[in-house]
């Protein structure tokens, strides 16, 4: 995925009002859900996630296959 794609994908998400939790799906396999907007922080195709209890999930435009989420019904690649 492309940055500027990462980017824009990541802001629609984190904007949606009501806010509603998605999935981050890396390339590698693993998954985690975003749960609250204001516990990620995007620049230039890099995130960082604060999951619960702290813990920083740190991934970039390279890594993420796709975000999974109820937006209209589709999966974002």
């Amino acid at each position: 995925m492309n940055s500027g794609n990462f980017d824009q994908t990541l802001a629609a998400f984190k904007s949606r009002n009501p806010f509603k939790p998605f999935t981050v799906a890396l390339v590698n396999g693993d998954r985690f859900e975003v749960d609250h907007r204001d516990a990620l922080v995007v620049r230039d195709g890099v995130a960082i996630y604060i999951a619960s209890g702290g813990v920083p999930v740190i991934f970039d435009h390279e890594g993420v296959s796709q975000f999974i989420g109820d937006q209209m019904g589709q999966v974002n690649e």
